[in-house]
Formats: structure tokens, C-alpha cells, sequence
């Protein structure tokens, strides 16, 4: 059985859409659930599902230890970001070498970075007049979105479409092929 933690920060949509997904598998479940800001909903997520969840502040997370501690009492084997707002520390990287998956919601090598997520994002597809967005699910590693791509998937953008309107395309995206990347890339 391989033993998910998901890293979230906000809502959990994401997060809520790989719990309910797993659910059946005997295959892969979620394990627990870390967030780094307290009464988020991903955290209320958790609950409802009975799956363990912790808090983990974010000077905590720059020393890394009592993370990477919480993780192999749970006996974690992946790690899924969705929506974690932080950057993972080069430790974490070694402690799961190519088993840190996240979610970006731009085609990279387009829009990432330090301070590129959520409505920055989109914003920036709509101000640069793009005509295409979408999601990249890539591997982590010690710098802000450069692990190695997985997947992508596009959504048109038209000369209309206001960022609101982009997120909502690219949400779309998130919804229909997270888990199944995440499940397939897994399992190989």
C-alpha cells in the first residue's frame, strides 16, 4: 500500500479531490495531510475523512527535521502538494528523491517562480494576452517549479476571458487529471 501525504495550504480543493479519488483503492491512500496555516480547510477536509492531519508552522518547516519526522512516523512513501504555498527544502527533496509531486496551475517553464501561484498567475496569462493556459504536474526539487514535467494540459483562453475566467478554465484542468497523473506516475 503506498501511503500519500497531501501539503496544502488553503480550501484543499485539490486535496479533497485526491481523497475522494482514493477512496476504494487498495492500492494508494491518504495517509495525512500537512498544512502550514491553522483552520485552513484542507484541514477540515482531513477531519470529515479521518485521515491524520497536522499543522506544521512555517519556521518549522525551515529547519525541516520536524517535518521529514512526521512523515516517517506515518510512514509516508509520496508526497503530493496541492495548493502548499512553500517551498520544499532541499532535505525533504533528499529524504524523497523523485517522489514529490505538484501542481502548477500555468504551463511551465511559463509563469513559475518565487510568487508565481494562485490568482498572480492567472493574472499574469491574462495581462501578457495569452491564448492558451493550463496546468503543468511536475516532480519538486530544491528550486520553485523546475522538477522534471509529467504532464501538461491546456485550456484556450479567449480575448475575453477574465483571469476569474482563466482560473476557472484552469481549475477545471486541476480537477479532471490531478489524480489520474498523480495515480499513474505512482504506480509506474
Amino acid at each position: 500500500m503506498i501511503r500519500l501525504a497531501i501539503f496544502g495550504s488553503g480550501s484543499g480543493s485539490n486535496a479533497l479531490n485526491i481523497i475522494e479519488q482514493c477512496k476504494g483503492r487498495h492500492d494508494i491512500q491518504v495517509a495525512l495531510i500537512i498544512c502550514n496555516v491553522e483552520g485552513a480547510g484542507i484541514l477540515q477536509h482531513a477531519k470529515n475523512h479521518g485521515i491524520p492531519s497536522v499543522v506544521i508552522a512555517n519556521n518549522e518547516l525551515k529547519t525541516e527535521e520536524p517535518l521529514i519526522h512526521v512523515l516517517q512516523e506515518h510512514h509516508v512513501n509520496w508526497i503530493v502538494l496541492a495548493g502548499f504555498l512553500r517551498k520544499i527544502g532541499s532535505k525533504t527533496c533528499q529524504a524523497f528523491p523523485n517522489k514529490i509531486l505538484n501542481i502548477h496551475p500555468a504551463l511551465l517553464p511559463k509563469y513559475g517562480g518565487k510568487g508565481m501561484y494562485g490568482h498572480f498567475v492567472h493574472e499574469a496569462v491574462y495581462e501578457n494576452k495569452e491564448r492558451q493556459s493550463g496546468i503543468t504536474i511536475h516532480f519538486v526539487n530544491e528550486h520553485y517549479d523546475d522538477g522534471n514535467i509529467i504532464a501538461q494540459f491546456t485550456a484556450d483562453i479567449d480575448s475575453t476571458d477574465s483571469p476569474k475566467e482563466i482560473e476557472t478554465k484552469v481549475r477545471e484542468l486541476e480537477i479532471a487529471h490531478f489524480p489520474s497523473v498523480i495515480f499513474e506516475t505512482i504506480l509506474k
